[in-house]
């Protein structure tokens, strides 16, 4: 009886946080469940140049979210990139297009992430597949239109 108080308890307690939308966090869902990163905004032609380059480490449910101005062709590489890296495609809609797994850190290949992509969230190589997290999965942020979103940030 108290297990399952306590299963409900948290329930609640959880909910209430991941209806809070915030420009420094992305909300994932799927069939394999929910899942949140702190993140950081590359939405100026600088920052999504400089992007995680450089960097030896990120931490665990951490990323970078780049977001252009209109859906676009996104083509990413991993040039002074240190670690791995999963990037994650998303459209206007906040729909995951195509994610691509382990890019090879500092390989200058170019990744492409498809058309119509508006945003693309770098997290830890690997976090992607261990996560469940596959083309069909939705995004919430709020610099998503809510009239476009498939999972809107609540109003208000």
């Amino acid at each position: 009886m108290m297990r399952a108080l306590a299963l409900i308890l948290g329930v609640l307690v959880a909910a209430p946080a991941l209806a809070d939308c915030r420009p420094d966090r992305v909300d994932l869902r799927g069939p394999w469940g929910e899942a949140r990163f702190t993140v950081e905004i590359a939405d100026t032609d600088a920052t999504r140049a400089q992007g995680l380059m450089f960097r030896d480490s990120l931490p665990q449910r951490a990323g970078m979210l780049f977001i252009y101005d209109r859906p676009r062709s996104a083509t990413f590489w991993m040039r002074n990139t240190l670690i791995p890296l999963d990037m994650i495609f998303v459209d206007e809609r906040g729909v995951v297009a195509h994610v691509h797994s382990n890019a090879i850190p500092l390989d200058e290949t170019p990744i492409e992430g498809g058309e119509d992509i508006l945003m693309v969230l770098e997290i830890n190589g690997g976090g992607a597949n261990l996560l469940g997290i596959a083309p069909g999965t939705e995004m919430r942020h709020p610099r998503l239109d809510p009239a476009l979103a498939v999972w809107a940030c609540p109003e208000g």
